[in-house]
């Protein structure tokens, strides 16, 4: 029983970190811009003001749409994960309990693995100011925390 409720706080855990990975502003960070996978913040006159992400070519369009898909798999993935995983706990014979619960987390860790690296290799390649920021740093982290939280998934598969 307590290793079940480690696994879902893991699994919780790990989809806080893929939501505010996704949703908030600090992918790359400046002392007068913070940037995410959506839109850019730029500070002018002693406020945060909102808007869009630049079109220019250390932006390409394709990539930015990767990330975005990839990155909103991997939340949605992650959350159907949890939700398969407490509806087999009391309907699958104990075998094949966590099988599917172990599959979407692996793909929400492979989405998010897609996403931060595209973001990686493709992304402020040219900028001499900035680094990435937390929501960034978020991201591997919740690659971690899906990755393990998938093993574990198929570990207890057989027990």
């Amino acid at each position: 029983m307590l290793i079940l409720i480690a696994l879902s706080v893991l699994h919780i855990a790990a989809i806080i970190l893929l939501l505010v990975a996704t949703i908030d502003n600090a992918w790359w960070v400046t002392e007068t811009v913070r940037t995410d996978i959506w839109a850019r913040w730029v500070f002018m006159d002693n406020k945060w003001n909102y808007t869009d992400l630049p079109d220019i070519s250390s932006y390409p369009q394709d990539y930015l749409q990767a990330v975005q898909a990839t990155s909103v798999l991997a939340c949605i993935f992650s959350i159907i994960g949890l939700f398969v995983f407490i509806a087999q706990l009391f309907t699958l014979p104990k075998g094949n309990r966590f099988t599917i619960s172990g599959v979407f987390q692996i793909l929400a860790c492979l989405f998010i693995m897609i996403a931060a690296s595209i973001y990686t290799d493709r992304f402020h390649l040219d900028e001499a100011e900035g680094n990435y920021g937390h929501s960034y740093i978020l991201a591997w982290i919740a690659f971690g925390l899906t990755f393990i939280s998938s093993i574990v998934y198929f570990v207890l598969r057989k027990k």
